[in-house]
């Protein structure tokens, strides 16, 4: 069973025009087989999608993005399962066309969390349930690392994951008890309101799910390690309940950190980069390169996921003994494609994350073959 991450998905401006000329699965480039044969995939959706409202203004902005309503079938073009909507982009034309957006996932059967016509729906989190897909493996493996084929187990044949969404941009956007917005989360996590709500937001979530995943949209742009007081987050999320971190915002990926809570091995992906934009491309940073992020479940046959929804012994029966995939990627033409091996830009990429993910701890282990890198989780 795979998880696939990406980092953020931007389809206002100049990529909002190509769509206008261009078959709807045109941005995904050759990424949208490998998004379709996930069984959950997981993006930042860093634009409303809508016709209607107008620039915000109440507080000064610089840039402001918003896609056609043509947008919604790019994302049902790659099988979207689920966006991410707090960031500091999704209210770029105010509440009108946040409510618009809103009510077109819901009708397409896409699911979001992060934003809301009141603040109790921008705190929900999103619960996905899928059948675990079986495909027999003839010699007796899980999981077959070459063919990546994973069997199903026998006693429970659904997954459910919790998605929690938060930001720390945009203060001003923060969702009320009577008004649309988003579901704002200052990174000092205080005992305050704002960390009693995220811990009560997690556990929400672990009570109904297998597995919590929080999407966060913080901190500054390009920085090559998360400083201290991003990793603090990052753990006290985990502290609270959740089982993976999932971050974006800093316009290119950062390390990802295996952490240890209880004893056993959680995920934080501290930045998963840009995945499709028109944004300009700096020479040294290298924002158009990044990676997909293909969380790869070893179910053992033998093993016992609870069919009560017991979360705790789930998360971990899940989580351990998996692998994460990243296979690198890169914008260009307003269209995301995977890096071919002998493109050097490949080289590159991998090596840097490499030496990110050491910084944290992290043991990468380079497929020269595929020109990919694999994390093993133990």
């Amino acid at each position: 069973m795979q998880i696939l991450f990406v980092g953020d998905v931007m389809l206002g401006r100049l990529v909002n025009k190509v769509l206008a000329n261009a078959q709807f699965t045109y941005v995904w480039g050759d990424t949208v087989d490998i998004i379709k044969q996930a069984d959950f995939s997981l993006i930042n959706l860093e634009c409303p999608i809508s016709s209607k409202g107008k620039e915000w203004n109440k507080t000064f902005k610089v840039f402001h993005f918003r896609a056609n309503l043509d947008a919604i079938q790019v994302l049902n073009s790659a099988s979207i399962d689920y966006v991410s909507l707090a960031n500091n982009h999704i209210l770029d034309y105010d509440i009108e066309a946040l409510l618009d957006t809103l009510d077109r996932l819901d009708k397409n059967n896409i699911s979001h969390s992060g934003a809301g016509r009141n603040l109790n729906e921008a705190m929900q989190p999103a619960i996905i349930e899928k059948k675990l897909k079986q495909k027999p493996n003839n010699n007796n493996s899980c999981y077959n690392v070459e063919n990546e084929e994973v069997n199903s187990i026998d006693n429970k044949n659904t997954i459910r994951i919790g998605l929690i969404s938060l930001t720390d941009n945009e203060p001003e956007w923060e969702a009320k008890d009577d008004l649309a917005g988003i579901n704002y989360i200052p990174t000092t996590l205080a005992p305050d309101k704002y960390y009693y709500r995220l811990k009560n937001e997690i556990e929400n979530a672990k009570k109904q799910s297998d597995l919590v995943i929080v999407s966060s949209h913080v901190g500054p742009h390009f920085r090559e390690t998360p400083s201290t007081k991003y990793v603090n987050f990052a753990h006290k999320i985990i502290d609270f309940g959740a089982d993976i971190y999932w971050g974006h915002s800093n316009h290119m990926p950062q390390g990802i950190e295996l952490y240890k809570h209880n004893n056993e091995t959680k995920i934080i992906l501290y930045d998963c980069g840009d995945f499709i934009d028109d944004y300009a491309i700096d020479s040294n940073y290298r924002n158009d390169l990044s990676f997909i992020f293909l969380l790869h479940f070893l179910i053992d046959k033998n093993s016992k996921l609870s069919k009560n929804n017991n979360s705790s012994k789930n998360s971990n029966i899940l989580l351990q003994n998996s692998m994460i995939e990243l296979i690198p990627t890169k914008i260009s033409n307003f269209m995301v494609n995977t890096i071919p091996i002998y493109d050097k830009d490949a080289e590159l990429i991998i090596n840097r994350m490499t030496k990110k993910c050491s910084f944290l701890g992290t043991n990468c282990f380079i497929d020269e073959r595929k020109k990919r890198i694999k994390i093993f989780l133990k």
